[in-house]
């Protein structure tokens, strides 16, 4: 027993070393273990950053045993165990998150967010704080050559706060933040830094010199000048004009010619007329030039803002430069260059925008800026809008992304929502309608595009129609004469004559012979009518006027042939499935005349139930048949004057069927002769205007916009949107009087045609990464991926969405209408040549580092032809020189370009 207890005291003490030997083996195993296991794990992190990898595979959250699987190389141990039963570490889209950095809210990473986001804060804050103090240890990087870890450290945004996004972005976000307070606790207060592009500067300078180049060359009207020089006078002498685009552009360039001293009086007559010696033509050019010289370095800085590099940026500025469309339409009175410039750098704030932290000072200023340039494009010219759609589009998107990020709250969700629509939708809306309050403040006097718009606005302007606001009657009544205007729509009048219908229409249908009635657009005494009562049989109106209500019954009466407005079941000559409408005549054949009308006052509610001239608007519905008096916009033959046709249609809820009056007096005669010579000498005396709301003016003269731009002639420059890629037809702007030299819209053949392939080259790109990440390989690193998409979302579908609308677009088209679509096609050939030039570096190395250098000495050669090309056509952009047949010959590169010869000239 003794030796026992002595024997196991001695084993007691052996064991006891004996067991501290194996904990020290078990921690140096452990540390060993440890040391592994970081290895691995930085191994891992090297292998999910480097490049040279040409199959990656994607890991997705799963259980336990799939997070055991992805790591074979770790061995049983405690560390080992709670590895497995802890959540992967590779976030759902196959990065790695060692500081627990992913944003996304359905990554399994996240799945405690999922309960509580502010907890989660708390918990990602603590492992930032872990993290912090345990970085001094860990400072010292690894340079590595390939382009995506570099490529990955630039793509930090300082203006995300929180966390990195979980994009395979490997990025601390916290040594950014710590150097920006060192940065800022450094700087000095009170100071102003100044940073000058030389880039930007150099382009600016390059087109201000090419744009300003004898800019007052030639010294006659070009092209549409005529149009545009017609409106500025207006401004200048504050009369009424009709134009279908929006006015601030023409605002800009009259508010610069007023301080040079135009006066307006100058009549520009004719395309190729020479100018006044008064005209300030430099001062007419300035600003759309100007604009023109900025639209470079603008260019310059959106591409910086889509990620590209810099010499790709200068290479788009570059190309606005050597265009000779863009050089061509910044040289004269013309909008494009200023909607081009509004366009490009209201997107290139709206990307540093979506940067910016929200609720910051630069926030705040980009979004504004963007909201207010956007609009000023639309309010240039309707294409503008389409720029502000595009904006829409990627404001939509990048709002659909924050939805992924779980640092976001419902409430900061809302504010980026609600923020966005009050900068991009309320800002251009306020510039929108100031513009045209300074319009409607500006023209106030009438001119001679009063005809097209409706009789109220016509009286709300100094100096308008005389029988209009010379004290005439303002309730119709029994005995009243009046003229009835088509309200919307095209202007004409309710007009009749004493020629008749012919017996045979030419597809063998029968017409009543009656007198004829049509809508005539033109002032004439044959517009006048005469207001009856039916039981009635005097016209003159008494002492007590009986006023006309709504539903009364009433007979129309001409003036001039004293013959009443009829409608019976004949078709109507131009419109069969209508009603004929006409003046009755008695051929004594059984054939009653069915005269009674009934009046209907659709805008009773604002002008009461009493017909008022020029403002209430009528319907006017024969009592017979049920149908309304209606404008079909159908033309007569020769028989009917080539007047317009009016019918009478069952559907009477139209917005032809609108009638209003116009012209009114009262009846003081029951002589019909009396009558006639009344009418006839009826003057008309420009009088004090009337009132109407600027709203009022705004609704109906939007209205006209859009209505009238359809009617537009045919042009023998016009063009179709299928030829404007490859630039099959240009346009004629102006022709030199004595020689062969003439100004003519074309493009850089070299720049259009490569940019159009690069549209072609980008597009299949896209579907060859999109089939290829389908099956799980990555051809480019998920920062250019990246830049692949937001390139897509910026300058793809920019162009898309300045192109194909025009293929539904019925009037007449010129090629200039394709360079806000041709400007986003250059960025994106920018664009494709870089990433071109990013795929060379990737997977070309060793003896393929020379196709590299290849490329890139095709890229050089490629801008001198560009130059070349540039300077071969200048001629046709300056117009600054005489030129012979030959040498206009030698520059027609395309047989569908109509240049135009003059043989009888003597060139000097």
């Amino acid at each position: 027993m003794y030796n026992n207890n002595n024997d196991g005291g001695g084993g007691g003490s052996a064991n006891g070393n004996t067991m501290q030997q194996r904990r020290k083996t078990t921690t140096r195993s452990r540390s060993k273990q440890q040391q592994q296991q970081q290895c691995t794990s930085e191994n891992v992190i090297e292998k999910n950053q480097t490049n040279g990898a040409q199959n990656e595979r994607l890991h997705f959250r799963g259980s336990s045993k799939d997070s055991a699987l992805s790591t074979p190389l770790l061995p049983r141990s405690r560390s080992t165990t709670s590895a497995i039963n802890s959540p992967s570490p590779l976030c759902c889209n196959g990065g790695l998150s060692i500081l627990n950095c992913c944003r996304d809210v359905n990554c399994h990473l996240n799945a405690p967010l999922r309960g509580s986001v502010e907890s989660s804060r708390s918990r990602r804050s603590e492992s930032r704080q872990s993290s912090l103090t345990a970085t001094p240890t860990t400072t010292p990087k690894q340079a590595s050559p390939s382009p995506t870890i570099s490529e990955r450290s630039r793509s930090c945004s300082g203006s995300r706060s929180r966390s990195c996004s979980c994009d395979g972005r490997l990025v601390d976000c916290h040594k950014h933040s710590a150097a920006a307070a060192a940065a800022s606790t450094a700087a000095p207060q009170f100071t102003v830094n100044l940073s000058i592009d030389l880039f930007s500067w150099t382009l600016f300078l390059l087109a201000f010199c090419t744009r300003f180049y004898k800019l007052a060359t030639p010294p006659h009207i070009v092209f549409d000048e005529l149009h545009y020089g017609k409106y500025i006078a207006h401004y200048m002498r504050n009369i009424f004009f009709f134009d279908q685009h929006p006015p601030l552009g023409k605002q800009l360039i009259a508010g610069l010619v007023s301080l040079a001293g135009y006066d307006g009086n100058y009549t520009f007559s004719r395309i190729g007329a020479a100018y006044a010696p008064d005209v300030p033509i430099f001062w007419f050019r300035f600003i759309p030039a100007l604009c023109g010289s900025l639209l470079a370095p603008a260019v310059y800085r959106l591409l910086l803002e889509a990620r590209l590099h810099r010499w790709a940026a200068a290479l788009g500025g570059l190309l606005v430069v050597l265009d000779n469309s863009l050089l061509t339409q910044s040289r004269f009175v013309l909008m494009e260059s200023m909607l081009l410039l509004a366009s490009t750098l209201g997107i290139a704030c709206l990307l540093r925008f979506q940067r910016c932290r929200l609720g910051s000072l630069q926030w705040l200023c980009n979004g504004s800026a963007a909201g207010v340039l956007l609009a000023c494009a639309g309010a240039v010219k309707y294409i503008g809008f389409l720029a502000l759609a595009l904006a829409g589009y990627l404001l939509c998107r990048h709002l659909w992304q924050l939805l992924y990020d779980a640092s976001l709250t419902n409430r900061q969700l809302w504010m980026h929502a609600l923020s966005r629509l009050l900068l991009f939708v309320g800002i251009p809306i306020a510039v929108y309608i100031g513009v045209f309050y300074v319009h409607f403040r500006t023209l106030h006097r009438a001119g001679p595009h009063d005809s097209i718009m409706t009789s109220a606005f016509q009286a709300s302007l100094e100096g308008g129609l005389a029988s209009i606001t010379s004290g005439q009657p303002l309730a119709v009544v029994h005995g009243s004469q009046i003229t009835l205007r088509h309200t919307h729509g095209r202007t004409c009048w309710l007009h009749s004559h004493a020629a008749v219908y012919p017996v045979r229409y030419k597809d063998k249908r029968g017409s009543s012979h009656q007198q004829q009635v049509t809508c005539y657009s033109f002032k004439d005494v044959n517009n006048w009518w005469i207001v009856k009562r039916p039981e009635r049989d005097d016209l003159v109106v008494g002492e007590q006027p009986d006023v006309i209500q709504h539903g009364d019954v009433i007979q129309l009466v001409h003036g001039i042939t004293s013959r009443a407005l009829n409608s019976h079941d004949v078709a109507a000559p131009m419109t069969p499935q209508c009603q004929e409408v006409s003046c009755y005549i008695d051929y004594e054949i059984k054939m009653a005349g069915e005269l009674l009308w009934r009046v209907e006052i659709l805008n009773r509610n604002s002008e009461g139930d009493s017909w008022h001239a020029i403002k209430s608007e009528i319907r006017l519905v024969h009592e017979s048949t049920g149908a309304a008096l209606k404008f079909s916009g159908r033309q007569l033959p020769d028989w009917g004057f080539n007047q317009h046709e009016v019918v009478a249609d069952r559907d009477q809820v139209h917005e032809d069927a609108i009638w209003n009056v116009e012209e009114h007096r009262y009846t003081k005669t029951q002589d019909q002769r009396e009558r006639e010579r009344q009418l006839l000498s009826a003057e008309m005396i420009p009088t004090k205007r009337t009132k109407l709301s600027f709203w009022a003016k705004l609704l109906e003269l939007q209205t006209k916009m859009f209505w009238h731009g359809k009617h537009l002639q045919a042009h023998m420059y016009s063009s179709l949107p299928h030829e404007w890629p490859l630039m099959d037809k240009g346009i004629a702007y102006w022709l030199d009087s004595q020689s062969s030299a003439q100004i003519y819209l074309l493009g850089n053949v070299l720049i259009w045609y490569t940019a159009s392939a690069g549209i072609l080259v980008y597009a299949t790109l896209l579907a060859f990464y999109a089939v290829r990440r389908r099956r799980l390989c990555f051809d480019v690193s998920q920062h250019e991926w990246q830049r692949f998409l937001m390139a897509g979302d910026t300058f793809f579908v920019g162009y898309m969405m300045h192109y194909l609308p025009y293929y539904f677009v019925d009037r007449t088209l010129f090629l200039h209408n394709y360079l806000p679509a041709f400007v986003f096609k250059l960025l994106l050939l920018c664009f494709v040549v870089e990433h071109l030039d990013y795929l060379l570096r990737r997977h070309c190395s060793g003896r393929g580092v020379h196709l590299v250098r290849v490329y890139r000495l095709a890229l050089l050669l490629w801008l001198l032809a560009v130059g070349s090309v540039f300077v071969k056509f200048l001629p046709l952009s300056y117009g600054a020189r005489k030129m012979t047949i030959e040498e206009v010959r030698r520059l027609r590169w395309k047989d569908t370009w109509d240049f135009i010869l003059q043989k009888n000239y003597a060139l000097n």
